[in-house]
Formats: structure tokens, C-alpha cells, sequence
């Protein structure tokens, strides 16, 4: 009797027993599925992260992949200029040593003009001296002395030569011609032409038809005075007239007109003898 009374209760407990197990089993099995939910999701956002850094990481190594192959052509371009200069620059290394050769010339030559104007300059002072040291102040007054380029100029005025209106020369002028003389037959080798000149006032003169016979006549006065009186070789001398039509001063003035009216001694070496006073040129650069 107590068995009977005692199995129901028996049996509810275990199905109560039962009962609860089972919701707490589901509640568990229910969190572990809610959770595998989450992991799931989790996983899937990483994937898609991750499928789009693949992608970004795609596009990078095209762009890399690009910028290479874009690098390599530039490179290539490049050796190929490197190439092409490295060829050239042999034949540029020939014109550079020509243009240094040429250039080396060109200062030696230029050197060799300073030399030969040094050397010019020193005959030129020599010449000057040996002229005009025997000459007195008064006679410098109507003597004018210049070289040039080896050349001897020796311009003296009409009043110191000449009568008045006239070609004869004036006794004061014997002097003065004798110390030209002198120098003249010192430089033996030398030519010498006698340039008469005038101012441009007409002549009156039965016998002188004009300023080109009154200079003329004037240098042959010279000459003959050269040769006959100071023992000038005739060989050497030349008289020459070249009328009003040389002036060295303005002819409207009264001064002017006094520097026109003169003669000129001109003493050049020969081109041989010149060209041994002062060097013989070298060959020009370029020749």
C-alpha cells in the first residue's frame, strides 16, 4: 500500500527531474548556437575585409607592376642615350683637341704680335732718338718726327726750307738738311721719297702753273740738294708732289694752312730689310 502511494510521487519528481534538465540543455545548446551566430558573422565581416584588402592589394601590385615595366622603358631610353653620347664622344674628344690646338695657336700667334709690336716699338723709339737728338730746338720747331711701323717720317715746314714763294732752298735750312742727310746716310739701305705738299691758295707764278708743279718742284729742290750737296745715293731718293690735295689741317685757317705747306722725308726699309728688323710672321692659326 505504501509502494502505491509513493510511486506517483516517484514518478512526478523524475519528470519534473526530467523537465528541468532538458530546458537547461536548451538553454545551453541555445547559447552555444547564438554564439556560433556571432562567431559566424564575425567571420563572415573578416572575410569580406579581407576579400576587399586582396583586392586593394591586387590593384597595388598592378600599379607597381606598371610603374616597373614603365621604369624599365625609361631605363632602356636612357642606355640608349648613355650609348649613343658614349659613341659620340670619341669623335667630340677629336674636336675638342682640334679646338685646342687651334686655340694654342691662336695665343702663340698673339703672342708673337705683342713680341713683334714690342719690338717695333723699341726700333720705332730708336729711330726717333737717333733723329732727333742732333737736332736744336729751334730746329725742332719746324721738324716733325714720327715712326710708324718702322717708317721714318720727317715733315719739315715751308718757311724752314724755302725762299718765300718759291721752290729754292733757303740758306737756314742747310744746316738742318745736313743733320737729315746725315741720318739718311746712316740707314745706307734705305729708300727714301721726297713728298712735296701745299695749301690749297693758287699759285701765281709765270713759270709755276699750279700747286701740283710748286710741290713737285719743291721735293725735286730736296732731292738735288741730297745728292749733290750731302752725298745722298740718287738710287735711294724719289721726289714726289701731291699739291693741296694731302692736307693734314683744316685750310680755312692761317694755321692750318702752315701745316699743309710742308715736305715730307719718308725712310722705309725695303720689304726684306723691314720684315728682318722685326721677325718674320709665323703661319697664321687656321692656315
Amino acid at each position: 500500500m505504501k509502494i502505491r502511494i509513493w510511486l506517483p510521487v516517484i514518478l512526478l519528481v523524475l519528470a519534473v527531474t526530467q523537465s528541468c534538465v532538458s530546458n537547461k540543455k536548451y538553454a545551453e545548446l541555445q547559447a552555444n548556437y547564438n554564439k556560433s551566430l556571432d562567431t559566424n558573422r564575425n567571420l563572415k565581416q573578416s572575410w569580406q575585409i579581407t576579400q576587399q584588402e586582396l583586392a586593394g592589394s591586387r590593384s597595388r601590385v598592378q600599379s607597381l607592376e606598371e610603374q616597373i615595366a614603365s621604369a624599365k622603358t625609361n631605363a632602356a631610353a636612357l642606355q640608349d642615350a648613355l650609348n649613343k653620347c658614349l659613341a659620340g664622344s670619341n669623335q667630340g674628344n677629336v674636336n675638342i683637341a682640334k679646338l685646342a690646338d687651334q686655340i694654342n695657336a691662336s695665343d702663340k700667334y698673339i703672342q708673337h704680335l705683342v713680341d713683334l709690336k714690342n719690338k717695333s716699338d723699341s726700333l720705332n723709339l730708336i729711330l726717333t732718338n737717333n733723329l732727333t737728338r742732333s737736332l736744336s730746338q729751334d730746329e725742332m720747331k719746324d721738324v716733325d718726327v714720327k715712326v710708324l711701323k718702322g717708317v721714318v717720317y720727317i715733315s719739315l715746314s715751308d718757311n724752314m726750307l724755302y725762299k718765300s714763294g718759291s721752290y729754292q732752298i733757303s740758306d737756314k735750312a742747310g744746316q738742318t738738311l745736313s743733320k737729315i742727310a746725315k741720318i739718311i746716310n746712316d740707314y745706307s739701305t734705305y729708300d727714301v721719297l721726297i713728298d712735296g705738299n701745299t695749301d690749297n691758295v693758287p699759285i701765281s707764278q709765270v713759270n709755276i702753273r699750279n700747286n701740283w708743279d710748286l710741290s713737285a718742284l719743291r721735293a725735286s729742290s730736296v732731292v738735288q740738294a741730297l745728292q749733290n750737296t750731302y752725298s745722298v745715293d740718287p738710287k735711294r731718293l724719289t721726289a714726289g708732289g701731291r699739291g693741296e690735295y694731302n692736307p693734314v689741317a683744316d685750310n680755312g685757317t692761317v694755321t692750318g694752312k702752315a701745316q699743309n705747306r710742308r715736305t715730307q722725308i719718308i725712310i722705309t726699309p725695303k720689304l726684306d730689310q723691314f720684315m728682318s728688323l722685326i721677325g718674320k710672321d709665323p703661319q697664321k692659326p687656321g692656315q
